[in-house]
Order: structure tokens, then sequence, then C-alpha cells
């Protein structure tokens, strides 16, 4: 499968969303949606899926420490169910740890924490994808 790979970072308030480049290789991130309900959020993310000529959307699914799911992996597994339900084909990640290490490449790049806040969304979109991509990159490789 070749294309764009749109990801989601879903939180309570704020969805960051990153995309991967044509041959699937890098992660960028993208932009980060202030959430206003399940259907302008639903309809947003495909507006954007569409404009990006995405073929799949990587949610990150937040596991506990030891791997188990929790409250907010449901909730995010329940907006995947809406977006499944508008056409949209969804895989998922694990993210854990993403933001974090968002926030620390941000702290590295010198990034000012005002201005972290509106960012570290998508580039944990964007670390969340990576992480897709080099998996499937890898798998494929020892496949070969």
């Amino acid at each position: 499968m070749s294309g764009r790979i749109l990801a989601l970072d879903v939180g309570d308030r704020r969805i960051g969303i990153a995309v991967s480049d044509a041959t699937q290789m890098i992660a960028t991130p993208h932009s980060v949606y202030t959430r206003v309900g399940w259907g302008p959020d639903v309809k947003h993310i495909a507006q954007i899926f569409r404009e990006q000529e995405a073929v799949l959307i990587v949610c990150g699914l937040p596991r506990n420490m030891d791997g188990s799911l929790g409250f907010q992996a449901e909730k995010v597994a329940a907006f995947a169910q809406q977006l499944e339900r508008a056409g949209l084909p969804v895989q998922f990640q694990d993210e854990r740890l993403s933001t974090v290490s968002a926030h620390q490449a941000l702290i590295e790049g010198g990034m000012r924490r005002d201005d972290r806040k509106g960012t570290v969304d998508k580039v944990a979109a964007a670390v969340i994808l990576q992480t897709y991509l080099d998996t499937k990159h890898s798998v494929s490789c020892r496949q070969a």
C-alpha cells in the first residue's frame, strides 16, 4: 500500500495530526485540531484525509506502562470507530511515551514552554507515525 498515512494523537480537548510522505518513510507534524464534538471532529479528520490523499489513519493507542488498555484507550477506540463508520481505514499504534518524547524534542530544540503547548500534540502524532513507519519498514525488510 503506497500513499500518505495520517496519524492522530487523540486527546479529550485536542487532536494532534501528522502526515507521512507518499513513500511512507518520513512523518511530519501537520496541525492541532481543537475538538468540538464527534461529528465535527470526524468531518475535520475526513477532510484532511482527502486533502492529503491519505490511504490510512494510524491512531495512537494509549496503553498503560504494563501494556494494558485503560479508560483513555477506550475513548480513542470509540473515536476510531466513528472514523471507520465514516469510511476511513484505521489502525492503531502503541503511543506510550510519545508525548514525553515530543516534549523532550521541543525542549532540545529550544522551544519555550508557552510555545510548546500549541505544538506538542502534532509532534506527538509525528512520533507515533514515525514509530509506525519504522516498525512497518523493519518488518518488510526482514521478510525480504
